[in-house]
């Protein structure tokens, strides 16, 4: 059975106990935790707490501390941008994103995108994406959760890519095949994903000026929503963090 995961924003490892309330207790209560059962707590940055139940109640979730473990951060760092899907197409990828190991999600406003961020309905949705990210971090059990960034415009994407260590653009065209490319095995490696349109010409030529790398992903043309998810996983699966 998989341990159940939940967060707190400061775990002391000299401390013999922990008491999580708000949302994190309800969460607990929902997910009909017991006495006795065990869970891990992570503070979303590397620490993770194994800890034993003592009590859960709505207002409370108080545990026995054991073990605390720092995981380092995974390298290379993985940044995913992605150009903003229809509907809800944008949380399905920040969730399996998420699940696969990404280590930051970039919204996009690429010229080809439907859906546009303004105002208030912006800040919505990146809420939106940063609480699916959330949930999605607990489900996999990461120590380490991502970020989901402010929208940016193809201008800042490309600041973005000239100080990556290694930077892929996905691109149905491309004559290299993803799996052939060799991603650094430390430090970051940005992933560019377009929209249902297709990234523009100019746009394409923004990017590989900044130092992106043309790829093409496979032999079918995959939706934006899980093309991102598909590419971390090949990405990943060529550096140590997947050996």
């Amino acid at each position: 059975m998989t341990v159940p995961v939940f967060y707190s924003e400061h775990i002391d490892p000299t401390a013999s106990s922990l008491t999580l309330t708000g949302d994190e207790a309800h969460h607990a209560t929902v997910r009909r935790v017991r006495p006795g059962e065990q869970v891990d707590v992570t503070d979303g940055r590397g620490r993770v707490a194994h800890c034993t139940v003592q009590r859960s109640e709505r207002d409370a979730l108080e545990c026995t501390l054991g073990s605390v473990e720092d995981e380092a951060m995974p390298q290379p760092s993985l940044i995913v941008v992605q150009a903003l899907p229809k509907g809800d197409r944008g949380e399905v990828a920040v969730e399996t994103m998420t699940e696969v190991g990404v280590d930051r999600i970039v919204p996009w406003a690429a010229a080809r995108c439907v859906t546009r961020w303004k105002g208030e309905r912006g800040e919505r949705s990146r809420r939106r994406w940063t609480a699916v990210s959330v949930a999605s971090a607990k489900q996999a059990g990461r120590a380490w959760w991502p970020q989901v960034a402010e929208l940016v415009t193809t201008r800042a994407l490309t600041d973005l890519l000239r100080t990556a260590d290694g930077a892929i653009v996905l691109h149905e065209q491309a004559p290299t095949p993803l799996v052939r490319l060799s991603p650094p095995q430390s430090g970051s490696l940005v992933l560019v994903v377009g929209p249902e349109g297709g990234i523009g010409a100019d746009e394409l030529d923004a990017l590989t000026g900044a130092g992106a790398v043309p790829a093409r992903l496979g032999p079918t043309v995959l939706r934006t929503s899980t093309a991102g998810t598909v590419a971390a996983g090949v990405v990943l699966a060529a550096t140590q963090r997947w050996s």
